[in-house]
């Protein structure tokens, strides 16, 4: 069969991968650009958020390229995400597109019907039950290297002499992970990778500012959504962490659940939890932040969100009550680049100006 799933970040190396030790021809989802946002926004409800804009674009090129099946995550609970995959087939259908969605819900909704639809990719790709688990495995340690070597990256950025030297490093250790073959040589890439990064020429006399990322899945973890919020705050000089890496998402949602944490810290301003997608996990990784040190956080939702629009109507007063600044990012087809930097500009002004503030008050005290 002929493969694709949703483009989500730098995760793609890791599911091609996957898709092509199945046994099955990966067709790789290009990065999300202007082109897939025009398709999503032309075949997609009106009022539908960014991430099934685009992601409908994406199955429209993915199919254009002779896509089969994509492969892609199902949900639970309020949020719409739980339907996505039902309204694209359906759209699919309609514009007469030849393509199967198969969604896989979180194990624990189904674990029938999650079994069924992992055995059928192994039967059609020819392995055995052992080799199956053998490439779970590998592409599991590549998606965790993937992250880690990530997250390096957003912590030494705020210290880069060369502007861009990060960055490119990043790409470099991607591409070795990419080529990388067994748990071994996901390791040694790993390892190699974090050494490129590392070697970037930094100032350490230097005390960035510490912002938290927070906020709906997708416009999250897909720069291309986000504009690459955190490369551009790195590069001006600010520290970055966000709420959601895969490998974390993942642990919660398909192997076991870590939610509980989030969601008691959360309860004194929302008790109806669960409201849907991220929108409680914003609230309690906000305080989580605020706890840490971090001197301020950055909300980024899809316009029409429900539940980061709940989540948004409480942060002012988790903002109040942490003393930390939250800047909301509401994102659609009319996002441009240059209005997230001004803000962007505006917030880190506003949290460097707070921090001289501060320090000048301990001064006199």
């Amino acid at each position: 069969m002929k493969i694709s799933f949703p483009h989500m970040g730098h995760s793609y190396i890791a599911f091609k991968w996957l898709v092509e030790h199945l046994g099955h021809e990966c067709i790789v989802p290009p990065e999300p650009s202007k082109r897939t946002l025009d398709l999503g926004v032309r075949y997609a409800p009106e009022f539908a958020c960014i991430p099934f804009k685009i992601l409908m674009g994406t199955y429209l090129e993915v199919a254009e390229k002779g896509a089969e099946v994509i492969i892609t995550s199902g949900g639970m609970g309020p949020c719409r995400a739980g339907y996505y995959w039902v309204m694209h087939q359906y759209i699919l259908n309609e514009l007469g597109r030849n393509v199967e969605i198969i969604a896989f819900e979180p194990p624990l909704c189904d674990l029938k019907d999650f079994w069924k639809k992992l055995h059928r990719l192994r039967v059609s790709g020819g392995l055995s039950v052992k080799a199956f688990i053998e490439v779970i495995k590998t592409t599991w340690e590549k998606i965790k290297a993937i992250d880690d070597i990530e997250m390096r990256s957003h912590e030494v950025r705020p210290y880069e002499i060369n502007r861009g030297d990060t960055t490119r490093a990043l790409w470099k250790a991607l591409d070795m992970l990419d080529k990388a073959n067994s748990v071994k040589e996901i390791e040694e890439a790993r390892r190699e990778g974090l050494e490129v990064i590392n070697k970037v020429p930094r100032d350490l006399s230097r005390n960035p500012l510490k912002v938290g990322i927070i906020g709906e899945i997708y416009v999250v973890l897909e720069p291309a959504a986000n504009h690459y919020i955190q490369i551009m705050l790195g590069e001006m000089g600010v520290q970055t962490d966000r709420s959601i890496y895969l490998t974390s998402y993942t642990r919660k949602n398909t192997i076991y659940n870590l939610e509980g944490d989030v969601f008691a810290i959360a309860r004194p301003y929302i008790k109806e939890a669960p409201i849907g997608g991220h929108g409680v996990n914003s609230i309690g990784e906000t305080i989580l932040f605020a706890k840490h040190g971090f001197d301020g956080v950055v909300q980024l939702a899809p316009f029409a969100c429900i539940p980061e629009i709940v989540a948004k109507s409480i942060l002012p007063k988790v903002s109040k009550d942490y003393d930390i600044p939250v800047l909301t990012l509401f994102i659609d087809e009319q996002t441009g680049k240059a209005g997230v930097q001004t803000r962007l500009e505006a917030f880190i002004d506003l949290l460097e100006k707070r921090r001289e503030s501060r320090k000048r008050e301990r001064l006199v005290v």
